[in-house]
Formats: structure tokens, sequence, C-alpha cells
């Protein structure tokens, strides 16, 4: 039987990009499971380890879009602190400013 022989099976194959083998139990066997229930419509596990996958991308780009966002406010707020301690809003409004 071929799938008894020792040894690595994929040397033939013509890639350099990585592979990975995952087993259905433990961790990944309850989140197919919820995933299952999340889409039932999806019966196929490798499509909803592919959706889970996928999913987990999205979620991963919202969080670093909020640290974006939540970046650029604080360096927003720490902008216009500096701005007041550096410009006298008052003389920039009167016409000493401009004279």
């Amino acid at each position: 039987m071929s799938h008894l022989r020792a040894g690595c099976y994929t040397a033939f194959v013509p890639t350099t990009r990585p592979r990975y083998t995952f087993t259905d139990t433990g961790r990944l066997e309850a989140l197919l499971n919820a995933a299952q229930e999340r889409w039932p419509e999806m019966t196929d596990r490798k499509a909803l380890l592919l959706r889970l996958a996928e999913e987990g991308g999205n979620a991963l780009d919202l969080k670093a879009a909020d640290i974006e966002i939540e970046e650029r406010r604080r360096r927003a707020n720490a902008a216009l602190e500096r701005i007041s301690r550096l410009v006298d809003a008052e003389v920039l409004l009167s016409d000493q400013a401009w004279s």
C-alpha cells in the first residue's frame, strides 16, 4: 500500500511554497464544528477550514484598521496640543499677525 511507505511523497511536486497538514481533531475539530453551525450550507470540512481562515483574516484587517485609526487620532490630538503651545490663537486671529 502506497500510504504506508515512509518518506516524503511530495518531493516531486514542483513548488517552493510551504505545505500544511491539519488533522480534524481537538481544537480544530471544535472550530470546524462551530463553523458548521455558523454556515450550515457548507458541508465540506476543507471549505469550512478555508472560510475560517478567510474570516480570521478579515478580523485581523479590521483590527489593523482600528489600530491605524486610533494611531491617527492619537497623532492628531498630539499635534493639536503642540499647536496650542506654539501658536497664540489670539495673535493669529488679530490684525497683529498680518502686519
